[in-house]
């Protein structure tokens, strides 16, 4: 394996009926003991047998905020256990919306017990304010602006909420053709027009719970902001990336007022993916569920290479060519 390695970690969105039982069953003797502390950890934070939930529940029940973000953390961090097992360490890292926190743990910011407790109570933090919004036409929502650079889509909102039309925000900068808006339906209904005034191919409505990385998620903010101020943020030991400011992370201090911030600002996806790019790794694996990142990595035209390493397979893989 290249010496100089980054691993990025996915978000909300990528969970799956049975992601990281394999990681559970199949891993390295080495891991193994790892990977059942953590499962038993998450499983005793949550009050749930996690091994079972990820294993016997729907998409419907993976995709509630309060599940998949403890779930898909749980696996994220066992990819990392995994990875560490068959000998290989992250230089950097970064992580997709929540899979920010998987990032502060790999970084050492934060303990992976803390971890799983953040991302537990963020969960049901964002659960509660989306379960407050009356399900109806006229609720918020999310869309993706499929077509324009990421630079205007921003540039417009900026001018169209000084002339008026409010309640609509950049939340993920995704590639360089797409970025994800959160807003109230009406303001989605105008921005809808005006995105395609302006040259986009597409504005896709998401299916999706709430608004996430939006002011409509004030309340879930304030009520996080509580566990926050407890948890104890530790320099990084690695190179460390943020959403809020698309930058490398220098100190704990730093770390946690972004962290702060997290849920109401928008994810600079793409320019963290410039930050990673200009740290020049040799290589990037995408540690849990899912492909979603090495999709928008790919988007990016880098020749930096990035793989898949969230199941056991593909970790094994990576390991016999290392």
């Amino acid at each position: 394996m290249k010496e100089k390695v980054f691993f990025l970690f996915p978000g909300q969105g990528a969970q799956y009926q049975g992601m990281g039982l394999d990681l559970l069953e199949q891993a390295q003797k080495t891991a193994t003991e790892k990977v059942k502390r953590l499962f038993s950890l998450a499983s005793e934070i949550m009050g749930k047998d996690m091994a079972d939930l990820i294993g016997n529940s729907d998409a419907e029940i993976l995709k509630r905020t309060d599940i998949s973000q403890p779930a898909i953390t749980l696996v994220n961090l066992a990819a990392l256990a995994c990875l560490d097992a068959a000998g290989i360490k992250p230089s950097g890292c970064a992580g997709f919306s929540l899979g920010e926190y998987s990032a502060l743990a790999a970084a050492g910011v934060i303990s992976e017990e803390d971890c799983l407790y953040l991302v537990n109570k963020r969960g049901i933090a964002m659960q509660a304010a989306i379960d407050r919004i009356p399900p109806s036409p006229s609720a918020p929502g999310m869309a993706a602006v499929i077509g324009l650079p990421p630079d205007r889509v921003e540039s417009l909102i900026k001018e169209w909420t000084n002339t008026g039309l409010t309640e609509l925000n950049a939340a993920n900068f995704n590639s360089p053709k797409q970025v994800v808006v959160s807003g109230s339906a009406a303001a989605l209904e105008e921005a809808e027009i005006r995105f395609k005034e302006a040259g986009a191919r597409r504005f896709l409505r998401l299916q999706v719970a709430g608004p996430y990385h939006s002011p409509f998620m004030k309340e879930a903010a304030e009520e996080f902001s509580v566990y926050l101020d407890k948890t104890e943020f530790r320099a990084p030991q690695i190179k460390l990336f943020s959403n809020v400011s698309g930058k490398q992370i220098l100190s704990g201090e730093e770390a946690k007022t972004l962290a702060h911030r997290h849920i109401l600002q928008g994810v600079r996806w793409t320019d963290e993916e410039a930050a990673i790019a200009a740290a020049e790794p040799d290589l990037l694996l995408e540690a849990g569920p899912g492909k979603v990142l090495l999709g928008l990595w790919k988007d990016t035209g880098s020749v930096i290479p990035c793989y898949s390493a969230g199941t056991a397979e593909e970790i094994n893989k990576l390991s016999e060519g290392k």
